[in-house]
């Protein structure tokens, strides 16, 4: 007398009783990250990087300025009611997230197929830029000398205060934030779709 090959309560190959085994887990489409998309990843890096320097331009040309005012003992507010200061800090972000939805239209129309590199790229990118805009501004802003520079107009004469960003690290994630959440968004919506192992037995 002889024993099965299998032991008992084990399925039986190819039985359809039993579901199939699930599918392998795989990164995107599958296969591990290529050196082509890492240089894409790179090219987006430093192609938004270099856009930050039309950020810094816009900023510097639309961002409303403060006024000061000095008495020759000290230098004040203008207008103390003023918003002035927030309304350059809003410009900023403004300016920003539309530099980032663009960046991220723009990456998702050139890759369809999207990839952990593009997103990296898209996010050193953005912040990269946002920190060339904010020098760029700050540069060739107005002096940040602000008594030299009363003393340079005179006593009761208004003259621009220093351009500069209040909300700091907020306003520069701005850009890299609003260009990942574009991209991933029409990559979730608009991109390629993998097969489903479970339609298509075969595949497996």
């Amino acid at each position: 007398m002889t024993a099965p090959l299998t032991p008992p309560h084990q399925p039986q190959p190819h039985d359809p009783a039993w579901p199939p085994p699930p599918p392998p887990t795989s990164g995107q489409d599958g296969d591990p990250i290529t050196a082509a998309e890492v240089i894409q990843g790179v090219l987006v890096t430093a192609v938004s990087a270099v856009a930050g320097a039309l950020l810094g331009v816009l900023w510097l040309n639309l961002a409303p300025r403060v006024l000061l005012v000095s008495d020759g003992k000290g230098v004040y507010l203008q207008n103390s009611e003023g918003e002035s200061a927030i309304g350059a800090d809003g410009t900023f972000v403004l300016l920003a997230l539309a530099f980032g939805a663009v960046a991220g239209v723009v990456v998702f129309l050139l890759r369809r197929r999207g990839g952990i590199p593009l997103v990296l790229g898209l996010a050193a990118g953005g912040v990269l830029g946002s920190l060339l805009a904010w020098g760029l501004g700050t540069h060739f802003g107005p002096t940040s000398d602000v008594v030299a520079h009363a003393k340079a107009v005179g006593p009761r004469v208004a003259f621009e205060a220093p351009l500069e960003l209040n909300l700091g690290a907020a306003a520069l994630l701005a850009w890299p934030l609003a260009a990942m959440i574009a991209h991933l968004s029409l990559t979730a919506a608009f991109g390629p779709r993998d097969p489903d192992p479970w339609e298509h037995p075969e595949a497996l």
